[in-house]
């Protein structure tokens, strides 16, 4: 397990309004408690004990650009005040393309940020209709150079599968990612997920992502992207060359991080634990003194042994020799997967050589024998990814 880096994960969860997809611990409509949520969020920095510094610091949400820098910035002076942020930390927010721009790149500079990721999603106008998005293909360009512009690294976001979408309009849209020449891009496949819009929707009758036409999709962006001379690290993530997200890095390799805000994970201590999700909750919770966690668990021995293949799975690289990654080959379906060439197993190291089939080689992960974790699922996944 990596021990000597760190990370933090801060989450931001307002937004203009919720996509239709989206199931993460966000709200719109609630703006009027930001000043509140930010000075909870440094009042349950300042509350925790110090721990070593960190050297990726990662605002997700929501939409952290819809808050302004000062306030973001007076959480990571939080952080960097009780736990320390190395000098050539990786700072990252999330941002949306429609409202960003020089001046607020400028702003989030001067705050100490260094890398923006913006939620492009598509440059197909009809599929960000579909999927609720509030820019044109236009603003992603724009957002990009505005950022460029103030020094950021720029990743980019893409969502594929999405009912409408054409084969030639994925194509176009990840062209279009391309020629903004980002150091990083995710693709990310459409899920239906229970209590979203979009769930609602299909359970209404409206068609569902297919999951053969995703899995073309996929295979179209890894060939353009590659060929673009950025690498595939992730299952879902490009980077030019050292430009992989350190954050993201750091969870898949089982690295140990801090996390503020509502609904966050943070995995430290060997412990998972996650905050209480409603926003008004989280926030009366640390303002009556109270802690914000709302349950998790501690790992060692075997569970944090399945852990390790859990998280590290995802890499392209995939995991060191281990007891997990012997158990998973005489498991007679992880041996069945290896057979049919979805798992490789080269000198002891175990990786997915089939992206798209990642759920279902950790679907056999989490049932390994003498592994059952007994706990809930989601204290298995990294913390936000």
């Amino acid at each position: 397990m990596a021990e000597r880096s760190g990370g933090a994960y801060v989450h931001t969860p307002f937004c203009s309004a919720v996509c239709p997809y989206c199931d993460f611990a966000v709200v719109a409509g609630a703006d009027h408690l930001i000043e509140r949520y930010c000075a909870a969020v440094v009042s349950e920095v300042e509350a925790d004990r110090p721990w070593r510094s960190v050297d990726s610091v990662y605002f997700g949400g929501g939409t952290p650009s819809r808050v302004s820098a000062d306030l973001l910035g007076s959480i990571l002076q939080a952080i960097r005040d009780i736990h320390g942020v190395s000098g050539k930390a990786e700072v990252t927010l999330e941002a949306n393309p429609e409202d960003w721009s020089n001046t607020k790149a400028r702003s989030y500079r001067e705050a100490g940020f260094n890398r923006v990721s913006f939620g492009g999603q598509s440059f197909d106008p009809g599929v960000l209709v579909s999927l609720g998005r509030r820019h044109g293909p236009g603003d992603i360009g724009s957002a990009v150079a505005a950022a460029r512009d103030e020094g950021f690294d720029v990743s980019i976001d893409l969502i594929y599968g999405t009912p409408g979408e054409t084969q030639s309009s994925w194509v176009e849209t990840v062209e279009a990612a391309i020629q903004t020449s980002p150091d990083h891009i995710s693709c990310y496949a459409l899920t239906v997920e229970p209590g979203t819009e979009l769930g609602r929707q299909v359970r209404a009758g409206s068609p569902a992502p297919d999951p053969d036409t995703q899995a073309d999709r996929f295979q179209v962006a890894d060939s353009l992207i590659s060929a673009a001379g950025l690498s595939r690290y992730e299952v879902s993530n490009w980077a030019k060359p050292g430009k992989e997200c350190r954050y993201n890095s750091l969870v898949w390799a089982q690295g140990e991080y801090l996390a503020y805000g509502n609904g966050a994970h943070r995995f430290r201590d060997s412990v998972r634990s996650r905050n209480i999700r409603r926003v008004d909750a989280y926030i009366k919770a640390v303002e009556e003194g109270r802690s914000a966690v709302s349950g998790g668990e501690r790992l060692d021995g075997w569970d944090l042994e399945v852990d390790r293949l859990f998280v590290g799975l995802r890499r392209a690289q995939g995991i060191e020799p281990g007891p997990g990654v012997d158990a998973f080959m005489a498991d007679p379906d992880g041996a069945r997967l290896a057979a049919a060439g979805v798992v490789v197993n080269e000198d002891g190291w175990l990786r997915v050589a089939n992206p798209m089939l990642t759920d279902e080689v950790l679907r056999i992960v989490i049932g390994l024998e003498g592994g059952e974790h007994g706990g809930d699922p989601d204290t298995l996944m990294p913390a936000n990814a």
